[in-house]
């Protein structure tokens, strides 16, 4: 066999995406695939499960990521409905594609879903980020981790924790392949083309003097229903960030399920616009700007937390629990939940002394994709030619 052919009766590799996470892995994924020797080939399947789609098209853009091949525009819906209508539209893909295998990202309801349909229909799956675990189940996230982690054929880890979750959980270790994190490929790849902090509230119409205090400023996220679903909750969180603004501005890049919380509890008083910028939601170049120069994120989300950490940017966390504890233990951030005190803590912290700055963990070093194509192509030539 020619070592730089693909196979002919060997088909593609389906690559699944279904919301804004799952691009920034994707995209160094798709990239190794077209370097590796020989090329593998793949189809890339949106499920169309976050269906904003001025935002999806701009991190396309942003991260260089080709058209999706395919589109199955699932929109929103319960957990259920959405995960039963991905596995109902995923399922005719596979029958005309012939697939090779199915690579899923992350922990959204398409990474289940497809991993689901091509288990059952005797198809491998590759697992990018497997083994993460808050250990707190009232998070979907943690429901399709542990459920797809099960099933699937190959386990691709970031972190040295993520094979002590697997291994506990009876997953032998001949599936497990540390690799390293492809957010921080992304992130590596694109930082020297991150859009100036001043640009981006420039052109939202905010004044850019707002980054100018004497203490920076701070970036904000949140959007876990966890945190917004519930008004004293919601309300709580407002009043501390308030309190924070008055020591430093922040810069709140306010998620749309945020955003209608908001005004649903009427809250908008809790908001004050001379020390909060309140932004839309950010394409990635976008957020990579203001995070890179940013003295503090205060976040719920996980991949901040990784890039936040990558960044040496300290960051605090406003969550009980992490899947992502090597950033705690290792890197920049702090977990502070929505306890007041705790999170103000946090910030006289950061202003006095810097707060955490930690170090990037082992193979953060933006090569993970490779490694994963590496492997990935290998497994499946080996498996090929058992067969054949």
């Amino acid at each position: 066999m020619n070592e730089a052919v693909w196979p002919e009766g060997l088909g593609p590799v389906i690559c699944v995406v279904g919301a804004r996470p799952n691009f920034m892995k994707m995209a160094p994924i798709l990239r190794a695939f077209s370097n590796a020797r020989p090329v593998i080939p793949s189809v890339l399947v949106h499920t169309g499960q976050h269906y904003d789609e001025d935002m999806s098209r701009q991190f396309f853009d942003d991260l260089k990521l080709p058209t999706p091949d395919i589109n199955l525009d699932v929109g929103s819906g319960t957990h259920a409905a959405q995960t039963a209508e991905v596995m109902r539209r995923f399922e005719p893909v596979l029958d005309a594609r012939q697939a090779a295998g199915v690579l899923v990202v992350g922990d959204v309801n398409s990474t289940l879903a497809c991993s689901l349909v091509a288990v059952k229909k005797g198809i491998p799956v590759a697992h990018v980020e497997a083994g993460l675990r808050s250990g707190d189940r009232s998070m979907p996230e943690e429901i399709n981790r542990i459920i797809t982690d099960q099933i699937a054929d190959l386990l691709y880890t970031t972190e040295s924790s993520a094979a002590e979750h697997l291994t506990h959980e009876g997953i032998p270790g001949e599936r497990i392949r540390f690799v390293g994190n492809v957010m921080i490929d992304s992130l590596l790849a694109h930082i020297e083309r991150a859009h100036p902090a001043a640009e981006t509230l420039a052109s939202a119409g905010a004044d850019p003097r707002v980054l100018e205090g004497p203490h920076g400023y701070a970036v904000v996220t949140l959007h876990r229903p966890s945190n917004v679903d519930r008004r004293e909750l919601l309300a709580s969180l407002l009043t501390t960030l308030n309190e924070v603004s008055t020591r430093l501005p922040l810069v709140f890049a306010l998620h749309p399920r945020t955003r209608a919380q908001i005004s649903r509890f009427e809250l908008g008083h809790l908001i004050d616009p001379a020390r909060m910028v309140m932004l839309p939601p950010q394409g990635y170049l976008e957020m990579l700007g203001l995070m890179k120069h940013a003295t503090t994120v205060l976040t719920d989300s996980g991949g901040l937390q990784e890039e936040t950490t990558a960044l040496g940017v300290p960051c605090l966390t406003l969550r009980d629990n992490t899947e992502r504890p090597i950033t705690v233990e290792q890197g920049t951030n702090t977990l502070v939940g929505n306890d007041h005190q705790a999170i103000l803590a946090g910030i006289d912290d950061i202003l006095a002394a810097g707060g955490k700055r930690g170090r990037v963990p082992p193979l953060w070093d933006g090569h993970a994709a490779e490694r994963i194509a590496a492997n990935l192509s290998a497994w499946l030539l080996a498996r090929h030619s058992r067969h054949h």
